[in-house]
């Protein structure tokens, strides 16, 4: 059949699966969106107020369902927006589908009205990147552009396409999808991995993003078992492991758990999977890697550019997690001495840092998180922003199911989590959406509350509120001698009256026994309708343990003179 090319793109996004997409209009996508008026029975389009946190939707789409994220910008500014929503995914390995339109390409090239070169702005931060020039190629790139993003090491592409690329016709005949799940078998040599295995008595497993990509949990699972061995998850693993399993000890890294540090200090073999090193997890890469005699590093990673890239490995593995796991699990010698496992989990049980000070407090985040993951019993999808909020929420809500903790880590983007919690809502229809933020975080993206009340959607949004900057305020009181430039807000925002303005109803927290409560009123309510809770905390309390910026992890810091 001839289809213009806006149909095009429309039935080559229904053809891959896309149910829903998240966009802003503008002109040069005019015709885009008139095709996806006359197709709207088949395909559904969220209209976010702002285009990067309609790329943050997409993406908290993608982090939650396992399918890809797609969203729709105009040319200009409208696709300079997206920048930071893609540079977010790609840092994270989310696929992600943007299409930006642009001006005709008889007008490419002459500072035309808005026009900008949206291909050579994001080339550094997108897996890859298209610009079309003939409409006979248009269907072939986006199905390029979705296997692209959901090929290897998952990543954001982005496809430009010029105002009349859209208005031309072409022939059209629809194809099966490409099938993320057609992998080849485990091709590495697993020889020296399962040596390393079979002799160590001291084995520590880190899991990291790439075993959700990989969609690996339940040979995690069993690999956990034949090894016997403790596990922690990287920030952005989170979820991947049940995180109330004995076998969890928390985080490792700059907030790491205490137990997290000893065990790294004193195994014989870290098993790293589908994870990067990051610095924030690293800290000093010299006492990092240490002595190989005493601890080897064994590296299993889909992205070979990856291996000994910020951590010299004794040995890498390349390929995709899932296989080479259930290859492992048939052939590693089970271990079943107990007495490294219990070690380990026996400090991790122990207690948890209490920070001074604290215990005057009317109410904590802590506590607050706490009450949360029980009453939603760590099965709730939770969104979080990047700051102290996004640590709390880390160390204190624990998720028990793949897919359910949703943040911004390689980027760390302040304003990521209420777009990527709108996304979320529409890949979970059953569990509770909860978006947790500092105010700060909260203040770069409550316009997204229109988007809220406009679509009636349920989503939790939760601010733990102590006017200032919570963790550049804790560095700048660390290292830069309580000179607290720029940091304290106390702004004048009264979030009743804010949330009123939206028709959104909303609670406060101010207290101990005001937590329950409320939580229980929020979650009732918060599968029918948007909710915003206020929860007032002091401006004092610290994300506690941290190792500061390139220290030793074994060697964190667990208390802070305010």
């Amino acid at each position: 059949m001839r289809l213009p090319g806006s149909d095009i793109i429309v039935e080559c996004l229904i053809e891959q699966g896309a149910e829903v997409v998240f966009g802003y209009p503008g002109g040069a996508v005019l015709n885009i969106y008139d095709s996806l008026y006359k197709y709207s029975d088949k395909i559904k389009h969220i209209l976010t107020s702002h285009e990067q946190h309609a790329g943050h939707a997409a993406d908290g789409y993608a982090r939650a369902s396992g399918k890809t994220g797609v969203v729709i910008a105009t040319s200009g500014p409208g696709a300079t927006n997206l920048v930071t929503a893609l540079a977010t995914a790609n840092m994270d390995s989310v696929p992600v589908v943007a299409i930006t339109g642009n001006v005709p390409l008889s007008l490419l090239g002459l500072d035309s009205f808005q026009e900008v070169d949206i291909t050579g702005i994001t080339m550094p931060i997108t897996k890859h990147n298209f610009l079309v020039r003939d409409v006979a190629d248009l269907a072939g790139t986006i199905r390029k552009a979705f296997k692209i993003a959901n090929s290897g090491r998952k990543g954001a592409v982005l496809i430009d396409v010029p105002k009349d690329i859209t208005a031309a016709e072409c022939d059209f005949a629809p194809i099966v999808p490409f099938d993320t799940c057609c992998k080849p078998a485990v091709s590495a040599d697993l020889s020296m991995a399962i040596d390393l295995i079979n002799s160590s008595k001291r084995p520590y497993i880190y899991a990291g993003g790439g075993v959700i990509s990989s969609g690996a949990e339940a040979e995690l699972a069993r690999f956990a078992e034949v090894v016997n061995a403790p596990l922690s998850c990287s920030l952005m693993g989170l979820g991947c492991y049940d995180r109330k399993c004995t076998r969890y000890i928390g985080m490792l890294g700059m907030h790491g758990t205490k137990a997290a540090a000893e065990t790294f200090k004193n195994c014989d073999l870290f098993i790293a999977l589908g994870t990067r090193f990051s610095d924030r997890v690293t800290g000093n890469t010299v006492s990092f890697i240490g002595d190989s005699d005493t601890r080897k590093i064994l590296h299993i990673d889909i992205d070979e550019a990856e291996h000994s890239k910020n951590v010299r490995a004794y040995a890498n593995v390349h390929g995709d997690i899932k296989q080479i796991l259930a290859a492992l699990n048939e052939a590693v010698a089970p271990k079943l001495d107990n007495d490294w496992l219990n070690s380990a989990t026996a400090i991790y049980n122990s207690g948890k840092v209490t920070q001074i000070g604290t215990e005057s407090l009317p109410v904590t985040p802590m506590e607050l998180i706490e009450k949360l993951d029980e009453l939603t019993e760590g099965r709730a999808v939770i969104t979080t922003e990047v700051g102290q909020n996004q640590m709390w929420a880390a160390m204190y809500y624990h998720s028990r199911e793949t897919r359910t903790f949703i943040t911004s880590g390689g980027l760390g983007t302040m304003g990521f989590g209420l777009g990527a919690a709108i996304g979320a809502r529409f890949a979970n229809s059953d569990k509770p959406v909860i978006n947790i933020a500092g105010d700060g975080s909260f203040g770069m993206n409550l316009g997204e509350l229109v988007t809220l009340a406009q679509y009636k959607i349920p989503v939790i949004q939760l601010v733990l509120n102590n006017s200032v900057l919570g963790m550049v305020r804790q560095w700048q009181r660390l290292f830069y001698g309580g000179r607290f430039s720029q940091t304290t807000l106390d702004r004048p925002l009264d979030y009743t009256k804010l949330a009123d303005a939206f028709g959104i109803k909303s609670f406060t927290i101010e207290k101990t026994e005001d937590i329950e409560p409320v939580l229980k009123s929020a979650l009732e309510l918060g599968t029918k309708e948007p909710v915003i809770i206020e929860c007032k905390i002091d401006r004092n309390i610290n994300i506690l343990p941290m190792v500061p910026p390139g220290g030793d992890i074994t060697v964190p810091m667990t208390a802070i003179d305010n």
